[in-house]
């Protein structure tokens, strides 16, 4: 594909995308760390919140989390290996564990790709858990993958909307410039 080919979107995407994996050839301790914080506080508060957390009707608290990669591009492998732990827990199996967690990697990946409008970052953990998720809960619940769609999906948008722009204001608003 030559340049010509290519829209300035796509060609910022892919530049966005090619800085998330330069991060990652050589992190520093404090990448690694705060990798390792989100994933440790994304899989305690999802068990933590079990009842609400799991299942065709789920308001996961721990969402709210998808949007730290607006803050910390770090934060998007912590929220992959988190939503792993978590999904060890959930009622689908291996399934929701593989499917699941990936979804959240391409949401957070996404979600860090489109940072610079915290609105539209937070659209990918939205949707494309509702699809994802949505199937999942349709394949092993047999629940109609609308309804199940529109209840992941739901959740999710109160998760993210909500506590997710509070979680951000508060980090942004509690953290010293040079950590953001």
């Amino acid at each position: 594909m030559s340049e010509h080919d290519s829209t300035p979107i796509a060609k910022e995407a892919r530049k966005e995308l090619s800085g998330l994996i330069d991060l990652f050839r050589r992190p520093t301790v404090r990448q690694l760390t705060t990798a390792g914080l989100v994933a440790a506080a994304y899989a305690a508060v999802t068990m933590l919140l079990a009842p609400i957390s799991y299942g065709p009707i789920q308001l996961r608290v721990s969402e709210a989390m998808t949007l730290l990669p607006i803050l910390f591009p770090e934060s998007v492998p912590g929220l992959f290996i988190g939503c792993v732990i978590a999904n060890l827990m959930s009622q689908y199996g291996l399934p929701d564990v593989v499917f699941g967690s990936l979804a959240t990697l391409i949401a957070a990946t996404l979600t860090y790709i489109l940072r610079k409008n915290t609105w539209l970052a937070a659209l990918p953990p939205v949707l494309i858990n509702a699809v994802i998720v949505g199937c999942l809960i349709w394949w092993q619940a047999h629940e109609p993958f609308f309804v199940s769609a529109l209840t992941v999906g739901g959740g999710e948008a109160l998760s993210v909307y909500i506590l997710g722009f509070a979680l951000i204001a508060g980090l942004k608003k509690a953290l010293p410039k040079k950590y953001l």
